[in-house]
């Protein structure tokens, strides 16, 4: 035993070390899975062409990244806490650089999305372990500066990839866009095995059922929410959807009775960790859904290629990418709740300039509302996600950053169904994935409605942002967190 934890002592003090390193390869590891995330969305047609296939199936090439990513999130999460974060964080590098070349290769577009979905674990797998990593490794006063550099990494990639999308599709082929991750993933892979060591916990049983009760529930639930959108309530959907809710109560069953359950509900008594992770959700279902429908605005009202509707949303995002590890330094030195609340609140008031959009209005309002939203951003991510971590069990980093990772997979998720449904409330559904893609314009007087449809949304999707500020103002101080670091090592 004495043995073990020294050997684990040792671990962290050679991680502590090489923290930089170590913060450099997680920061392109969340980078590259996040790029992924969205990089496809501006290939759609060339996809949709070279494969022979149509929009209602090439629309899964995105949604079941997605989908997996948020599925995966908790249980990777998991494991990384009982048999190495970084052996499963180094282990997903290699299969997401391998499924990445096999993307590339797919002859069809049915192989296309199952290569996705392994690719998306070894995804998942880079995510939802590389939060447990900076916790390992970094003192608790630097906490905020590393959360600033990887979750720039996750939020400034989501963005990124539709950029890069867009110009490797146009300048190169849609093949590159998985090529490209496999020369950086193979050096990401060597680096990552030479400096970020291992920190085995104590050999405890995994909670498979738990795993596949919890991996079944949201994938129903989800895949029934994206059904939703895609096709309109039926029988069916609505079946999915209850039976996916229904499992929640076994599942919260089979987890109060576990000794080690994947998800220790007890993690949630402590307030600064539950308002945290929710808030994260509340903020992913606002924002995110404010970059789909600018994106559906621009190319369907304004008749941007999807090309240059990217980059009128990019200034935004490279603002907060620039601004996260600043940010991150000022959440640890006067704490997460008040920051991260203000960055909530200017997430907020960039959106209401985006009630000045119409028809004919200058589209250089995009720039001005995106740049606002981006430093609010900038606040906001570091901020909550350190105080996710310090909130946190010692031995259970993987699991808190799961949890964060799943929360914030199911704001996306969720932010992609609204936007749809608010949008086939006045064009028809099959119109709006078409314009999502950038495949098709509005004309008419269909664009009147649409631009209607959109301010509505954007009062929703603002309700979501004030429940986050809110539940970010309430969650307490993350003091509480204080011997978290001394627990781990």
């Amino acid at each position: 035993m004495k043995a073990h934890l020294a050997a684990n002592n040792g671990d962290v003090n050679s991680n502590i070390k090489n923290e930089n390193l170590i913060l450099s390869v997680l920061v392109i590891g969340v980078l590259m899975a996040s790029i992924d995330s969205t990089i496809v969305l501006l290939a759609f047609p060339a996809i949709t062409q070279a494969l022979h296939s149509n929009l209602s199936t090439v629309i899964w090439v995105i949604l079941i990244y997605l989908l997996i990513t948020a599925v995966a999130a908790t249980q990777l999460g998991r494991i990384g806490d009982l048999f190495g974060r970084s052996r499963v964080f180094n282990s997903g590098i290699a299969i997401f650089t391998f499924f990445s070349f096999m993307c590339g290769i797919a002859p069809t577009d049915i192989t296309l999305i199952i290569f996705r979905g392994f690719q998306a674990i070894g995804g998942a797998m880079m995510t939802a372990n590389s939060g447990a990593i900076i916790a390992d490794t970094f003192r608790r006063e630097k906490l905020g500066k590393a959360y600033g550099f990887t979750g720039m990494g996750w939020n400034v990639g989501a963005m990124l990839g539709i950029v890069l999308g867009g110009i490797i599709t146009t300048f190169i082929g849609y093949r590159y866009i998985f090529f490209i991750n496999v020369p950086i993933g193979i050096v990401l892979l060597v680096l990552a095995l030479k400096y970020i060591k291992d920190n085995k916990r104590e050999n405890e049983k995994l909670d498979i059922a738990g795993m596949g009760i919890l991996g079944v529930m949201l994938s129903m639930i989800l895949y029934a929410g994206v059904r939703i959108a895609s096709v309109g309530l039926d029988t069916v959907n609505i079946s999915i959807l209850v039976i996916g809710f229904i499992l929640i109560l076994p599942f919260y069953f089979r987890e109060k009775i576990f000794v080690n359950p994947v998800i220790k509900f007890s993690m949630f008594k402590n307030k600064v960790f539950k308002n945290s992770v929710l808030a994260s959700m509340f903020q992913g279902l606002g924002f995110m859904g404010v970059a789909f429908m600018l994106i559906m605005y621009l190319q369907g009202v304004r008749g941007l290629s999807p090309f240059n509707a990217s980059l009128l949303l990019l200034p935004g995002y490279v603002l907060s990418g620039v601004l996260s590890p600043f940010m991150g330094r000022y959440s640890d030195k006067y704490g997460a709740r008040l920051l991260a609340t203000l960055g909530l609140l200017v997430m907020i008031a960039g959106i209401t300039v985006y009630f000045a959009l119409t028809a004919t209005s200058s589209v250089y309002i995009v720039l001005i509302g995106s740049a606002i939203t981006g430093f609010g951003g900038a606040m906001f991510w570091p901020a909550n996600n350190s105080a996710v971590m310090k909130s946190s069990e010692a031995g259970r980093f993987g699991t808190a950053s799961g949890v964060l990772r799943l929360f914030g997979s199911i704001g996306i998720m969720g932010s992609f169904i609204i936007v749809i449904v608010t949008a086939t409330l006045a064009i028809p559904r099959y119109l709006a994935f078409e314009i999502f893609v950038g495949t098709s314009k509005l004309i008419g007087g269909i664009t009147k409605g649409f631009i209607t449809g959109m301010h509505f949304s954007f009062v929703f999707l603002i309700i979501m942002l004030v429940i986050a500020a809110l539940l970010s103002l309430t969650r307490g101080n993350e003091n509480i967190g204080e011997k978290i670091k001394n627990n781990s090592v």
